[in-house]
């Protein structure tokens, strides 16, 4: 190793995982003291702190006024599913995927719900042709994948007069990009990813089209009490006020606050997306003239601002799967990066999470001891 000198700066904080994220900068869990911990959330003071939660999240999101936000069990794999379950089958439904996620939506619609559905797929790097789907079906699709480090750009191949639902998974998306709500009728998140919240808690927006749909069609499938967004035939509006279906982890709420009011000092949804913005170009400025590695996403336009996954390009690597790995190793034992190999599913490599509370200057501190771990590992492939 004497060749490949250790680097001269690590990160101040190794923290890369897709999820759970990074807390964010100068987080205390003194900040988490206001808690209302041993009080029901059905209390005064428990229902205030779920009302301030969803009060926050449209403000520094900018949910349309008339949009419902809901906060819902099982993170963002149970709002998505809640919406799939009580909406899908009045009429035909387009399924779209290009990473892991997106396939596991594809096959609760096609194996689960049984559901004659139009499913278009892209390869990891790519996403589906929008210009290709038709909208006057329902559409389920993920804003970005957080396996594939791709992206949908813009809302604009979908219509503002569309006759279907468009669902959308943004759990890797919401705060870190611009979500075109006129164009979204159902978006879900979780608390863990762009706000390094905490696990287990979802959020459900559903805008008035999708509202409509909840009142007006009754599904031909049992629904567990957790999915149940209406009462009599009617939305049941207080999982939209924070009356929620099951018990919340206040402790986990009042994380959530904070991570929201952190938010809301540095500049809102545009200090978000600036600092993902540039946590990403701190990877891509580094990679642009590197001959061994590469983006994963194929297309700037679709390439990723949060969960930017890299591959190894250099054709002296003999076991593609097996070296990205010992490269991830390596960086986790020198403590410059946690959590930091691709997804499972996804192809062999790494992925760094350049959501908004990590900081630009340990992404840029992590590139050499990716090139550090790279050559190091080479060398021992004889």
């Amino acid at each position: 190793m004497t060749d490949h000198p250790i680097p001269a700066t690590r990160p101040v904080n190794p923290r890369f995982s897709s999820g759970p994220c990074a807390k964010f900068p100068e987080y205390d869990l003194n900040l988490l003291a206001d808690a209302p911990l041993g009080r029901s959330h059905r209390a005064a003071v428990g229902k205030a702190k779920l009302a301030e939660a969803i009060d926050l999240t449209r403000e520094v999101l900018g949910v349309p006024a008339d949009y419902r936000i809901g906060i819902v069990p099982a993170s963002d794999t149970g709002a998505v599913e809640m919406a799939m379950w009580t909406m899908l089958g009045e009429r035909p439904v387009e399924m779209l995927a290009w990473e892991s996620f997106g396939e596991g939506w594809v096959t609760d619609a096609v194996k689960q719900l049984k559901l004659d559905a139009t499913v278009r797929k892209a390869d990891y790097g790519r996403i589906v042709d929008f210009t290709q789907v038709d909208f006057s079906r329902d559409v389920v699709f993920t804003w970005n994948g957080t396996t594939s480090g791709v992206r949908v750009p813009n809302g604009d191949a979908i219509p503002a007069d569309r006759s279907g639902l468009t669902i959308c998974d943004a759990t890797s998306a919401a705060f870190a990009m611009e979500l075109p709500w006129d164009k979204l009728d159902v978006v879900t998140f979780s608390w863990q990813k762009v706000l390094g919240g905490e696990a287990a808690h979802g959020m459900l927006i559903l805008s008035p089209r999708a509202v409509e749909r909840l009142e007006n069609f009754t599904p031909d499938r049992p629904l567990p009490k957790i999915f149940r967004l209406t009462k009599g035939g009617k939305l049941n509006e207080g999982i939209f006020r924070g009356e929620t279906i099951n018990t919340p982890s206040m402790l986990a709420v009042e994380d959530y606050l904070a991570a929201l009011k952190w938010a809301q000092g540095i500049g809102g949804l545009q200090g978000l997306i600036a600092r993902a913005d540039a946590n990403a170009a701190a990877i891509r400025d580094f990679i642009a003239d590197k001959d061994w590695i590469a983006d994963l996403a194929e297309d700037p336009a679709t390439a990723s601002t949060t969960s930017v996954c890299l591959k190894f390009t250099d054709p002296a690597i003999r076991d593609g799967a097996g070296f990205a790995k010992a490269v991830a190793k390596r960086l986790e034992k020198e403590g410059v990066a946690l959590d930091a190999g691709a997804y499972r599913d996804a192809p062999p490599g790494l992925r760094i999470w350049c959501g908004s509370t990590v900081e630009a200057a340990d992404v840029a501190a992590l590139m050499p001891w990716i090139e550090w771990a790279y050559r190091v590992e080479l060398a021992t492939q004889g």
